[in-house]
């Protein structure tokens, strides 16, 4: 059994938020990474897609998650499954942004939108 505490977990900022790393192939995990987004009030992520299936639980705030052709608006307790190769872009919600849990397959890879360019493994999923 691998026990990582929190004093270990990993943060990444970008200028749409932080990403927290609970566990990955760095941090005691093999198969699997998860990590916490805390989005700042209307950060809005790049349109991108990824290599693996994504799953997101959303902890409190509101979202827009633009998924392939569809646009879901998403609260506290809702969860999306982002499919591999699905565009996506994730809008934090105006008042207090958006905090979720999100878990893909360890060394997924981003892509662009189209697919043509590999951005390769971000950091928290690494």
């Amino acid at each position: 059994m691998t026990v990582i505490r929190a004093a270990d977990a990993r943060r990444s900022e970008t200028p749409g938020g932080v990403m927290t790393t609970f566990a990955s192939p760095t941090q005691g995990a093999a198969a699997r990474s998860m990590w916490r987004v805390e989005a700042r009030p209307r950060a809005v992520g790049p349109l991108h897609d990824f290599d693996a299936e994504q799953v997101w639980s959303w902890l409190d705030g509101t979202a827009t998650v633009e998924l392939g052709e569809e646009s879901f608006s998403v609260a506290a307790g809702d969860t999306v499954v982002m499919p591999a190769r699905t565009p996506r872009r994730v809008t934090a919600g105006p008042d207090t942004g958006y905090t979720a849990v999100v878990t893909a397959r360890a060394g997924a890879r981003a892509l662009s939108a189209d697919g043509s360019d590999d951005y390769g493994t971000p950091p928290w999923i690494a």
